[in-house]
């Protein structure tokens, strides 16, 4: 009986850590934060890549033709961001999202970047 019950105890521990293993390999996605400013969308584009640079972000892509650039901080541990711009009708809507690691950071995060951004573009209040 001693023996079956540290059989069952053994399956049990190895379960439990296997669980816990897989909980700590997926990641969730990140949530953007989005925000529309009055402006033509290469002008945002350009802009949101400058800020990110003069942030001391390494744009690892850049692509205007679709409207997406991500950087990284080169220090540990590693930060990413990701911008898209796209057209919204008589201005341009940027989506920006954050990793630190592999963990997505919480969207409000990225509050004050979006208002750098808005004064990069000469529309702050």
């Amino acid at each position: 009986m001693r023996q079956r019950w540290r059989v069952i105890m053994k399956w049990a521990s190895v379960s439990a850590l296997l669980a816990l293993l897989t909980g700590c390999a997926t990641t969730s996605p990140s949530a953007p934060r989005e925000l529309v400013y009055a402006a033509p969308v290469d002008t945002t584009f350009r802009s949101a890549v400058e800020l990110m640079m003069e942030q001391g972000y390494v744009i690892r892509h850049a692509d205007l033709a679709l409207g997406r650039a991500e950087g990284a901080l080169a220090r540990w541990p590693e930060y990413r961001l990701q911008v898209q711009v796209r057209d919204a009708g008589r201005g341009s809507q940027v989506s920006v999202a954050a990793w630190r690691g592999n963990q997505p950071l919480p969207p409000y995060l990225l509050d004050p970047w979006l208002v750098s951004l808005q004064a990069k573009l000469g529309l702050a209040p």
